[in-house]
């Protein structure tokens, strides 16, 4: 892929983004909505560079199996897009997915949906995913599941303890995670107050999930019986998997 050098623009506003972070007069607010707008303008940088290189949103290349929102956990034979390095192609998915009709055979992704807004990117991210799918082809996917939580609260704190040290041991705001409460908030709206964290935007369960993909057109959406070869095993605990058919 040919990389293109960024707008300058964008390169001026993420320079004037870094000189009011350090301002002391920047209050708290105001910088939490400066450090998402930088790293908004990083996702746009890299997409910016994708999408001139394939100015009708179609990359050239037609893999069979594709992983969408993959990060550092790569799977062996696919294709991996991501807003971010490391990734095969940087594309912000919101804006579609850039391969060609009836094209893959099997999609995959973790803990990725809850990343991006709903109603809008989320079910165009689906409709998107029905459209490149080849006839019988297959699209897993897997978020923190919201019924888990909801089941267990009020839970023992043997649990809550478990669900700590699984989901908040590596974080920066471990010490703010005190109650189940705060667990629960982890689903619906999870956040850490460091640049290169995108918070959780919507909470998903089972149910959710199969009418999202039956409203974009799949004809069927059951459970996914987790694969190891192919998924994280340190997000299988407290998440739902479901398996879209073409």
């Amino acid at each position: 892929m040919t990389v293109h050098p960024a707008a300058p623009s964008l390169d001026l506003l993420r320079e004037q983004i870094a000189a009011l972070l350090q301002e002391p007069a920047t209050g708290h607010g105001l910088a939490r909505t400066l450090r998402a707008t930088a790293k908004e303008i990083e996702i746009s940088r890299y997409h910016q560079a994708s999408s001139r290189a394939w100015p009708n949103g179609r990359i050239d290349t037609t893999p069979d199996k594709v992983q969408i929102g993959g990060g550092a956990h790569r799977i062996d034979g696919f294709f991996n897009i991501d807003a971010v390095p490391p990734a095969d192609l940087l594309w912000d998915i919101r804006e579609g997915i850039p391969l060609h009709d009836a094209s893959v055979q099997l999609m995959f992704s973790e803990h990725f949906l809850e990343h991006i807004d709903y109603p809008r990117s989320v079910k165009h991210y689906a409709c998107e995913a029905h459209r490149v799918l080849a006839d019988g082809g297959q699209l897993v996917t897997g978020a923190p599941d919201a019924a888990f939580l909801l089941r267990h609260y009020p839970a023992n704190p043997e649990l809550a303890t478990e669900m700590v040290e699984r989901w908040y041991s590596k974080r920066d705001c471990l010490g703010d995670i005190n109650t189940f409460l705060d667990l629960i908030n982890y689903t619906f709206r999870d956040q850490d107050d460091t640049l290169n964290y995108t918070p959780h935007l919507w909470a998903y369960d089972e149910e959710k999930l199969i009418q999202l993909f039956t409203e974009a057109g799949f004809r069927s959406v059951e459970p996914w019986d987790f694969d190891a070869a192919m998924a994280n095993p340190k997000r299988q605990w407290g998440s739902v998997y479901v398996v879209a058919k073409k």
